[in-house]
């Protein structure tokens, strides 16, 4: 049976943020720990068809604002949402995910995403709704939880976001609570940078590092040691090309005019050592340069 609890809003535990909204719901439907202690909450939300550049961008962001306490907010939706929560669960750091479905697992939207849903409640994260148990995820009920996702944060950071977009209407909501909104900037011919370009005309903040985030929060970085890698002269190659860029392993063969099979066996080894992360579709990102 599954261990779905309740909350209102007259609770001591419900998310203080949120109550402080024009339309915060009255009941809360969880599984987890809905407790942020002290710590404070920015959203992460970004379109579902991410490019690479957005998904190295959110990987980079996501892991220092995770490192230095920051509660990470989203949607669980494909795409930007995703690697926001697998990215805050990677660097250990507490993640809420607000659904437009019921918090049950027949219910949850998408079903792909069902394991990570389980990983979050593992963590001391937790899966949120406003919507009873056996909800199914009709279209009105996500840009209606995107004032949840808003509300309980400090501050909500957009992630690659087409002109009509659901990250848009989050930041809609986000404007009316009077909360900050951080946008990540693109190209001009990106469909998917689009949404951010207009926000950050219409006064969003740029963002191009966690930098900006934390300075705005009052939050000093935490000073990341270098690690000491043992690296063969294959792995140091690949890393030397990762160093600034997102790449496929096509592009890494190219890079290092090394043979697919020491490319093959280095992208395994750094990927087991922690160091590298797969985006996705052979497309790789050094896990935090700082470290290397």
């Amino acid at each position: 049976m599954e261990d779905i609890k309740t909350i209102n809003i007259d609770d001591s535990l419900y998310p203080l943020l949120l109550k402080e909204i024009i339309d915060p719901p009255r009941v809360l439907y969880y599984k987890g720990n809905l407790d942020f202690g002290k710590n404070p909450a920015i959203a992460v939300v970004g379109t579902r068809r991410c490019s690479d550049y957005g998904k190295q961008a959110a990987v980079e962001i996501v892991s220092k604002l995770a490192q230095a306490g920051l509660v990470i907010v989203s949607g669980m939706a494909k795409g930007i949402d995703a690697i926001a929560h697998q990215t805050a669960l990677d660097y250990n750091s507490k993640t809420i995910a607000v659904l437009g479905t019921g918090v049950d697992d027949k219910s949850i939207y998408p079903q792909e995403n069902l394991g990570l849903s389980k990983k979050i409640i593992e963590s001391n994260g937790a899966v949120i709704s406003e919507y009873p148990p056996n909800t199914p995820g009709h279209k009105s009920n996500f840009p209606e939880r995107n004032r949840i996702i808003s509300g309980m944060s400090k501050a909500v950071l957009i992630i690659e976001a087409k002109e009509k977009s659901g990250a848009l209407i989050t930041a809609r909501h986000a404007l009316r609570q009077k909360k900050t909104v951080f946008a990540l900037p693109g190209s001009i011919y990106a469909p998917n940078s689009k949404g951010c370009n207009r926000l950050i005309k219409g006064g969003a903040k740029l963002v191009e590092s966690a930098e900006d985030i934390l300075k705005d929060f009052g939050i000093t970085p935490k000073a990341m040691s270098r690690t000491a890698v043992s690296a063969t002269d294959e792995e140091k190659s690949i890393l030397d090309a990762l160093k600034n860029q997102s790449l496929h392993i096509n592009q890494i063969i190219e890079a290092t005019k090394l043979s697919s099979a020491k490319i093959n066996s280095g992208l395994i080894n750094l990927e087991i050592a922690g160091i590298i992360k797969n985006l996705g579709g052979n497309v790789f990102i050094i896990k935090n340069k700082n470290q290397y």
